[in-house]
C-alpha cells in the first residue's frame, strides 16, 4: 500500500480527466480571445466581407484558403498542417474537401491616396468541388456576397467549374475570377482567360493571376475582395435573425452551431428561440473561428460565427432554420432548398446488436451533414438499420467512412439504388427507394414505370470525344449538346439515366480519357423506363438484400453477375445450395454449389457394381431430406464481401 502512495504522488499531479483537458484546452482559446482583444463593435457593415472559395475538385481552393490565413496572421506560417481547413480524417486521407469550412480574418487595406489603414473582418469559407457535395457549397453560398471562383491555369475550366459559376451566379454575387497555379511549367492563363470570356463572359482583365505554392500574386487577392465585393446588406437596428448554416454535435458543450447575423445582434446571456422549433434556449457562448472557436460574447449584422445555446438533441439544430430573441416575432429567413437525393442505401450493423449505437452515430453525424437522410428499416436478410438517401456514390462513400473513423461503427452498406415510381392498372403510383418493397408478382398489373434521369455535363480533351459518345450510347444516353470550348478542348450534353450514373461511368469515363475529362450532372426530372425487378434466390427463398431494378435489356446481364458473385463468397453446406436470379417467376440465371459429403465408398473394395450403387443413392436420399429442411444462412462476412464488389 505504502509503494502505492508513492506511486500516486508521484504520477497524479500528470493525471487529469478528458474533461479537465478540455476545458483548460477552451479556456485558452478564450484566453487567447483576450489576448488578440478582439472587438467586434468596432466593425461595423461596411467594414466586413464575407465571401467564399469555389472551384472544380483538385484546383487548389484548400491551398489558396492556407495562404490567405497566413497573410493576415490567422494562422502562423509554417506550422500546423497543410489545408488547414480541412479538418475530418477523411478530407485527409483523400485529398479532398468535404465540409465547408469558415474562418474569420482580420486585414488592413492601406489608402494608396494618404498613406492610412483600414482594418477590415473577412469571413473566409472554404467549399468542396466534388458535384456530390454541391449542398455544401449552395449553403455557403447563403452567407456570401461575393465569391472567389478559382480555376487551375493548366487544367483550365472543368465541368464543376461551370457548376459551381452558376449556383454563385444564380445567387446574384460578385464573382472574381483567380487563375491559380501559374508556377506550373504548363501554365497557359492566356487560354484560361479567353475560356472565362467565352464561357461565362467575365472580363480578363478582372481575372487575378496567382500561385498558392509559391505565393506569387496573393497580395492582389484581399484588396480586390474588398473593393469588388459589396458589404452585407443587413440592418443592425432590427430584432436578431441569425441563419444556421451547420451544426455538429460535442461531446461536452452540446450541439455548437455555425451560422450567420443576417439582422439585429446577439450576445451571450441573450434568451433565443427557434423559429421552427418554437423552443428558446440561453446563449451561453457566442465568437468567431479564428479559425478555432474563439469566444468574443457576442455577434453583429454581417458576422458569421458560432452559437453554443444548450442544444442537447441534435434534432433542434435544423440547418436552414433561423434564431430570434424570444418574445419578439419575426419573419423567417429563405432558408435553403431541401436536398434531392440521388442515391439510396441501407446501411446495418455488422453485428445486430450494436443497432443502438449506430442509431445514436447516424443521429449525430446526419447533424453535421444535413443533405444526408435516414429512416429505420427492416431486412430478413440483415435485421434492422437504415435506409439513407444520399447526394450521389462519393457522398455514400464518404459517409459509411465518417461513420467506422469518427464513431466506430461497423456497418454493412447495401448496393446503391436510385428512386423509381411505377403505376399500377388502378391509378395508384408507388415510389419504391428500396427494391424489396416492390412486389416481385403484384396483385396490380404495372402499366408504367418511371425512373430518374440527369443531364450530364462532361468537359474533354478533343482526342476522346468519340470514345465518350460511344460510352454515353450504351448507357442509354441522349445528347443534347456538342460544343467545342477552343481547339483542344469539347463539352458534351447528354440526358443519362441516373442508375447508368451511379454504378460505374465515372470511373469508366476516367478510365477512357486517362483521367482527363471531368463530370458533372444535374437533376432532370423523370422518364418512362421499361424496368424489371431481379431478385435472387437462394435454394427458393429470395433474399431481399440483394434485390435490385434493372432496365429489361441489361436483366439477363446483371443477374449473371450477381449470381457469379454470390457463387464465390458463399460456403458450401452439408446439401447442395442452389442460386437464382429471377424476373418474376421466370429464372434469368442459375449456378450450384455441390454439397459436401462424405467418401462412401472409401471401404468397399470391388463387390458388385449394385453394391456402390445402393450406397450413393442412399446417401443422395440423405443429402434430399437435408435439403429440404435444411436452411441457407448468409453470414455477414459473405454480405460484406459481395456488396464490397
Amino acid at each position: 500500500m505504502a509503494a502505492w502512495r508513492a506511486l500516486h504522488r508521484r504520477f497524479a499531479p500528470t493525471i487529469r480527466p478528458a474533461a479537465f483537458v478540455w476545458s483548460a484546452r477552451w479556456s485558452s482559446n478564450a484566453a487567447s480571445a483576450a489576448a488578440k482583444n478582439i472587438d467586434l463593435s468596432k466593425f461595423p457593415v461596411s467594414l466586413i466581407r464575407n465571401f467564399s472559395i469555389i472551384a472544380h475538385i483538385d484546383h487548389g481552393k484548400s491551398t489558396l484558403a492556407d495562404r490567405l490565413l497566413e497573410l493576415t496572421g490567422t494562422i502562423q506560417k509554417g506550422k500546423g498542417q497543410p489545408q488547414y481547413l480541412d479538418k475530418l480524417q477523411v478530407e485527409r486521407e483523400r485529398g479532398i474537401t468535404v465540409k465547408a469550412q469558415t474562418a474569420t480574418m482580420f486585414y488592413d487595406l492601406k489608402n494608396e491616396d494618404d498613406g492610412s489603414s483600414e482594418q477590415y473582418l473577412l469571413n473566409l469559407i472554404d467549399t468542396p468541388g466534388h458535384v456530390d457535395f454541391s449542398y455544401e457549397v449552395s449553403r455557403s453560398l447563403a452567407a456570401c456576397q461575393g465569391v472567389l471562383l478559382v480555376v487551375d491555369a493548366t487544367q483550365g475550366i472543368q465541368a464543376q467549374t461551370v457548376a459551381n459559376f452558376y449556383l454563385a451566379f444564380e445567387a446574384n454575387l460578385t464573382i472574381i475570377p483567380v487563375i491559380n497555379k501559374i508556377d506550373q511549367a504548363t501554365a497557359d492563363p492566356e487560354r484560361v482567360k479567353a475560356q472565362l470570356k467565352t464561357m461565362f463572359d467575365l472580363e480578363p482583365e478582372d481575372a487575378l493571376l496567382t500561385s498558392a505554392k509559391t505565393g506569387q500574386g496573393l497580395s492582389e487577392v484581399l484588396p480586390a475582395v474588398i473593393k469588388r465585393i459589396p458589404p452585407p446588406t443587413g440592418r443592425c437596428h432590427l430584432p436578431l435573425r441569425m441563419l444556421i448554416l451547420d451544426s455538429y454535435f460535442d461531446e461536452y458543450r452540446g450541439v455548437i452551431c455555425n451560422g450567420a447575423v443576417v439582422d439585429g445582434s446577439i450576445k451571450k446571456g441573450d434568451r433565443i428561440a427557434s423559429v421552427a422549433t418554437g423552443q428558446t434556449y440561453d446563449v451561453l457562448d457566442t465568437g468567431i473561428l479564428h479559425p478555432e472557436l474563439t469566444s468574443t460574447g457576442m455577434l453583429q449584422t454581417g458576422q458569421v460565427g458560432y452559437l453554443i445555446a444548450g442544444l442537447k438533441a441534435t434534432q433542434e439544430a435544423r440547418v436552414g432554420d433561423t434564431m430570434h430573441h424570444a418574445n419578439v416575432s419575426v419573419e423567417a429567413l429563405p432558408g435553403f432548398k431541401p436536398a434531392k437525393h440521388m442515391v439510396f442505401a441501407g446501411i446495418y450493423p455488422a453485428d445486430g446488436s450494436d443497432f443502438e449505437a449506430l442509431a445514436q452515430a447516424m443521429e449525430r453525424l446526419t447533424c453535421n451533414d444535413a443533405s444526408v437522410s435516414a429512416t429505420k428499416e427492416t431486412s430478413a436478410a440483415l435485421g434492422i438499420g437504415f435506409r439513407c438517401g444520399f447526394l450521389g456514390l462519393l457522398h455514400m462513400d464518404v459517409f459509411h467512412q465518417r461513420l467506422e473513423q469518427e464513431f466506430g461503427a461497423q456497418v454493412i452498406a447495401t448496393a446503391p439504388t436510385v428512386p423509381y415510381i411505377f403505376e399500377f392498372q388502378d391509378g395508384s403510383k408507388l415510389n419504391v427507394q428500396n427494391p424489396a418493397l416492390l412486389p416481385s408478382q403484384p396483385a396490380q398489373k404495372i402499366v408504367s414505370a418511371m425512373e430518374p434521369v440527369v443531364v450530364a455535363t462532361i468537359i474533354t480533351p478533343s482526342e476522346h470525344v468519340g470514345a465518350l459518345i460511344t460510352l454515353c450510347s450504351d448507357r442509354r444516353g441522349e445528347q443534347l449538346e456538342f460544343s467545342y470550348i477552343d481547339s483542344q478542348r469539347a463539352l458534351l450534353k447528354y440526358r443519362l439515366p441516373l442508375r447508368e450514373v451511379v454504378v460505374d461511368f465515372y470511373s469508366v469515363l476516367k478510365s477512357i480519357t486517362s483521367g482527363y475529362a471531368s463530370f458533372d450532372y444535374d437533376d432532370d426530372g423523370y422518364q418512362e423506363a421499361d424496368l424489371v425487378k431481379v431478385d435472387v434466390l437462394l435454394n427458393g427463398q429470395a433474399v431481399d438484400a440483394l434485390s435490385t431494378i434493372v432496365h429489361q435489356a441489361k436483366s439477363v446481364r446483371t443477374g449473371r453477375e450477381i449470381v457469379d458473385k454470390l457463387k464465390k463468397v458463399l460456403d458450401r453446406q452439408m446439401f447442395e445450395v442452389t442460386i437464382q436470379a429471377a424476373v418474376g417467376s421466370k429464372v434469368i440465371a442459375r449456378e450450384s454449389i455441390s454439397a459436401l459429403r462424405k467418401n462412401v465408398l472409401a471401404k468397399c473394395y470391388g463387390g458388385d457394381v449394385t453394391r456402390k450403387r445402393k450406397l450413393l443413392d442412399k446417401q443422395k436420399e440423405g443429402k434430399k431430406r437435408m435439403k429440404r429442411f435444411g436452411s441457407v444462412d448468409i453470414p455477414q462476412e459473405a454480405f460484406h464481401d459481395l456488396l464490397k464488389q
